[in-house]
């Protein structure tokens, strides 16, 4: 099992800035990709961006050159940087674990922070 807590959501008005923090406990040496996604009112969640061992980050369109996740294994944390925010950006914002079973991959999911945007 793996446990996400999440910190760092809030308002912010349009062209601000917020850092987003995930911390993970338990079964982490087995996880293979860390990653952020949204869910906007009405919408279905998307991914933001997503750090894969070993691999290269991907980011959302919509967000590039403005967002960046980053990770500090030592700390088993990974963060979302997010600067010059737009109102389209407010979304409850999930950090996601995925470690690959015998069944498939797992997915763990944070509790979710509001980010706000205003114009």
């Amino acid at each position: 099992q793996v446990q996400l807590v999440e910190s760092g959501g809030g308002l912010v008005q349009a062209g601000g800035s917020l850092r987003l923090s995930c911390a993970a406990a338990g079964s982490i040496f087995s996880i293979t990709s860390r990653g952020w996604y949204r869910q906007a009112p009405g919408k279905q969640r998307e991914l933001v961006a997503r750090i894969p061992s070993g691999g290269s980050t991907n980011y959302a369109d919509s967000v590039k050159g403005r967002f960046t996740i980053s990770r500090d294994s030592a700390k088993n944390t990974w963060y979302l940087q997010m600067n010059s925010l737009k109102p389209e950006d407010t979304a409850v914002y999930y950090c996601n674990a995925m470690r690959p079973t015998a069944y498939g991959p797992e997915n763990y999911w944070g509790q979710g922070t509001l980010v706000t945007v205003s114009s």
